[in-house]
């Protein structure tokens, strides 16, 4: 079964509005809805140049696909 409950989070425990729907021990899962946005790290372009490379028979069939074609 999946229902879900409003509640918040302060102070390092979460506080529900409603009542569970559940009077035995169970599995939750907790998700935070947050109006900051994720950090992420700027681009570089280029910083993968010369690192990364493909073999020269990149294009050629796989041995082992010969049989269906």
């Amino acid at each position: 079964m999946l229902a879900t409950v409003k509640g918040y989070y302060e102070k390092g425990k979460i506080i529900l509005e409603e009542n569970a729907p559940v009077q035995t021990k169970t599995d939750v899962i907790v998700t935070f809805l947050t109006e900051e946005k994720p950090h992420f790290p700027k681009r570089i372009p280029g910083a993968f140049k010369g690192k990364v490379t493909l073999p020269d028979d990149f294009d050629e069939p796989l041995d082992d696909l010969k049989e269906y074609l």
